[in-house]
């Protein structure tokens, strides 16, 4: 646990194999899952430089990502980090051993990306818990749900509007 060790004192509570880590970037949360002596587990886009950062919209539109073992220092970067295990209470996590080998087992290989349905926050609870599940995206489904709702009945109030004005005439 050396390598965490530097800089835990900023960045709250030292994670233990198998821990979920959300770390927030400026306009998201970025997740990773915590493998042991100061390395994570997460996936970054494949076309893009560092793999360290995901923040860029290269991320938010690429259908793949590398599976990438790193420094969690190094991904967190200036960012802020803690430890958010927060589907415990609906999941049973699996053994640490498991989800270890499991993680192991994906480092370097290419997977499917997809903001909504298949996100880092999917890949890192699908480890852990063995279902994939996102809040994140949730949230963003249900926001466009809404918007794609209420653009609909803006359309509707429209047309109505527009065949009232025509029987005036």
């Amino acid at each position: 646990m050396a390598a965490i060790q530097s800089f835990s004192a900023t960045h709250p509570g030292d994670p233990e194999p198998g821990d979920l880590i959300e770390i927030f970037r400026p306009a998201y949360q970025h997740w990773a899952l915590y493998l042991g002596d100061g390395y994570i587990i997460n996936v970054t886009p494949i076309d893009e430089g560092p793999p360290a950062t995901f923040a860029s919209t290269k991320s938010v539109f690429s259908r793949k990502a590398r599976v990438r073992m790193q420094l969690l220092k190094d991904v967190v970067g200036n960012n802020s980090y803690h430890i958010n295990n927060k589907y415990d209470g609906t999941y049973a996590p699996l053994p640490v051993q498991e989800i270890i080998r499991r993680a192991e087992y994906l480092i370097d290989q290419e997977v499917s990306y997809d903001l909504l349905g298949n996100n880092c926050e999917h890949f890192v609870t699908l480890l852990r818990y063995g279902e994939g599940v996102s809040e994140q995206a949730s949230r963003a489904i249900s926001a466009i749900g809404f918007v794609t709702a209420a653009a609909g009945a803006f359309s509707l109030l429209g047309l109505f509007w527009s065949r009232s004005r025509e029987r005036q005439y």
